[in-house]
């Protein structure tokens, strides 16, 4: 990932632990290589204290630099209502829905929202 100039780790640490990361990885074939999406985390404890901003803040700032990635997406499941404010806050917009994407018990359905931002 290191050497691959088209995917992305960034790491937040707190007193020599890791405490969040996020990953961007860019399509393969060569008609999506402008594109990617990246899955962000953040320890429970360390939540709501902007580290996840400053993740996303990062990436977005190397996105913008590299001239081969256009266009950063992700997904994020509807119940998420934190962190799809924060999205939408950073210029992120809802491109579509998977209806029923991720199934939490027989009756218990939770859509995954696609969202997008162009840099």
């Amino acid at each position: 990932m290191l050497e691959n100039n088209k995917e992305k780790l960034v790491v937040a640490e707190s007193r020599g632990q890791i405490v969040g990361m996020i990953v961007f990885r860019s399509k393969s074939t060569k008609r999506l290589s402008h594109t990617g999406s990246f899955t962000a985390m953040v320890k429970k404890e360390y939540c709501n204290q902007g580290i996840g901003k400053l993740l996303i803040k990062e990436l977005l700032n190397w996105a913008e630099h590299n001239t081969l990635i256009e266009k950063v997406s992700l997904g994020v499941l509807s119940t998420n209502q934190r962190a799809i404010e924060l999205y939408k806050s950073m210029g992120f917009v809802e491109e579509g829905r998977k209806i029923k994407e991720v199934k939490f018990s027989d009756d218990f359905y939770v859509d995954d929202i696609l969202m997008y931002k162009l840099v």
